[in-house]
């Protein structure tokens, strides 16, 4: 190698996997073609300088038993919906990443959520690589007064950043977003695998050095996933996803990582022109403008978490102008909804293999509970007969391949939130039903197969 030259190192963009080398696949998350070629950090070199000048400190190792157990002292973000996701609200010295498309609004919400945190009396610290202040300043005016606990800075130097944030040592700091910071000692561009991988580990050893509770935005690809490596998941306490259509009014935040709560939780809210709106009941929410008399609609109940959702499955089924029937789902697995029809043609006869099938899941929710598959196959046959199903009637149940309806978790909380909005008629499996102690004056249906439910449309 010549001398002064800087040596390249291939990075994986899904998992971070470093190599010296090309390579097809990915040896770490076995990935094709996702090796990125940047410039080597030399962070051996700086690290060990570094190192020398710190005296390390000798860890000695502890006793299980001797550990003391104290429960975290959380910061209420007066967002019941956030709080919820979050698992009862904010920890000091937390991590937590929140990703999203453009436009679906995380900036809205972590300004709402610096509002409310700096009227409380924290001291709150908003950095944006993204936008000016006077940007800023006009969302802020939509969303109302605030606090002039709230400090600003546009900076996108994460060495500034760091000095900044020591210097006011703020109890929350939002980064807006990851992929805009960048340190000078990485000759690679910003956003690139080893500048946001870099970035967020200053920020970790920040929040955890400081106390302090660090939000970072993360831009999303165009699978949905947060750009830049794998690992910057890893490395973050929580991973927020902020999902919907940003056409649409509503948004759900779902939480697929969380070191301090439940992982199932989801929270919903709608964008008004005075910011997100929690939606304190979204089972009524997604229900809102449901057809009456309509074939092909069936609802039907899924579990987030401890929070029991209704939902409106529709589904279409008509003959197939072209050799091959086209099948699409929207809100659900495509290959679940595959395996119903088949269920549905080999136990119960009904022919649709010259049909084209469309499932939708109204409301825009993207549920993977098998709990719903007895509402699917319900809403199928109901629309390839073109018979209608009462309003009034809700189904679940995890349907097998043999045709057979299986138990689900958590009935008495769904059976109860059915009831609460009014419906009459419940189908469910024959094993559920003999263990429900109350039904709040709904008749319950136990089905065994999927045989036996589709006899009640």
């Amino acid at each position: 190698m010549a001398k002064g030259k800087t040596p390249t190192v291939f990075y994986c963009q899904n998992c971070g996997y470093e190599s010296s080398k090309w390579m097809g696949q990915c040896p770490g998350c076995k990935a094709w073609n996702s090796m990125a070629e940047e410039p080597g950090t030399g962070f051996s070199s700086s690290h060990s300088a570094s190192a020398g000048k710190r005296p390390r400190m000798a860890a000695k190792p502890a006793v299980l038993s001797e550990v003391s157990v104290r429960e975290e002292e959380r910061m209420h973000t007066h967002m019941a919906e956030l709080d919820r996701v979050l698992g009862g609200g904010i920890v000091p010295g937390s991590l937590t990443l929140v990703g999203g498309d453009p436009g679906i609004g995380k900036s809205t919400l972590l300004l709402q959520l610096c509002r409310h945190m700096a009227a409380d009396g924290r001291k709150v610290l908003y950095i944006s690589g993204e936008e000016s202040l006077r940007q800023i300043k006009i969302r802020a005016n939509r969303l109302g007064e605030f606090s002039d606990r709230l400090l600003l800075l546009c900076e996108t130097d994460l060495g500034i950043v760091e000095d900044t944030i020591r210097s006011v040592m703020p109890d929350i700091t939002v980064i807006d977003s990851i992929q805009t910071m960048y340190r000078e000692d990485i000759s690679s561009a910003p956003g690139s695998v080893s500048q946001v991988r870099e970035s967020t580990g200053v920020l970790l050893r920040l929040a955890k050095g400081l106390n302090t509770a660090v939000f970072i935005v993360g831009h999303v690809t165009k699978e949905g996933t947060v750009a830049g490596p794998r690992v910057l998941e890893h490395m973050v306490d929580t991973v927020l996803y902020f999902e919907g259509d940003r056409h649409a009014s509503y948004r759900i935040l779902r939480g697929v990582k969380n070191r301090f709560g439940s992982t199932d939780e989801i929270g919903v809210f709608e964008m008004k022109e005075e910011g997100l709106v929690e939606v304190p009941n979204p089972s009524e929410f997604m229900l809102d403008g449901k057809p009456e008399g309509a074939s092909g609609s069936v609802v039907s109940c899924s579990m987030e978490g401890t929070r029991p959702i209704l939902l409106e499955i529709q589904a279409l089924v008509c003959r197939s102008g072209f050799g091959i029937p086209r099948r699409q789902a929207i809100g659900t697995d495509f290959n679940r909804v595959n395996l119903l029809m088949a269920v549905l043609e080999k136990r119960l006869g009904v022919q649709m293999s010259d049909c084209d099938a469309y499932v939708n899941l109204a409301g825009g929710l993207r549920i993977q509970e098998p709990a719903i598959d007895l509402g699917i196959a319900m809403a199928i046959v109901s629309s390839f007969k073109n018979r209608a199903i009462d309003d009034r009637l809700i189904a679940f149940g995890e349907v097998g391949l043999s045709g057979e309806v299986r138990g689900v978790s958590m009935t008495e909380q769904r059976v109860a939130e059915a009831a609460k909005l009014g419906f009459s008629v419940c189908v469910l499996p024959e094993v559920n039903r003999s263990r429900i102690r109350s039904a709040g004056g709904m008749k319950l249906v136990g089905v065994r197969t999927v045989q036996d439910a589709i006899e009640i449309i």
